[in-house]
């Protein structure tokens, strides 16, 4: 598949507490075929951590 399916974009940005919810989310976009891009980034806002993780489609050879 050379695009992401249902219309979804080629560059996505998944956030939300670090809890299994979001690491469910991240999973699911792996299944789809989405690649992690780089390493997550994270942040406390006072009362629970907070991360962000992009995800990218991978480019055709």
């Amino acid at each position: 598949m050379s695009t992401p399916p249902d219309g979804l974009p080629v560059y996505r940005v998944l956030t939300g507490p670090d809890d299994a919810a979001f690491c469910q989310r991240v999973s699911e976009a792996i299944g789809l075929g989405y690649e992690l891009h780089e390493g997550p980034a994270v942040t406390f806002n006072g009362e629970n951590v907070i991360v962000a993780q992009a995800l990218v489609w991978p480019a055709l050879p």
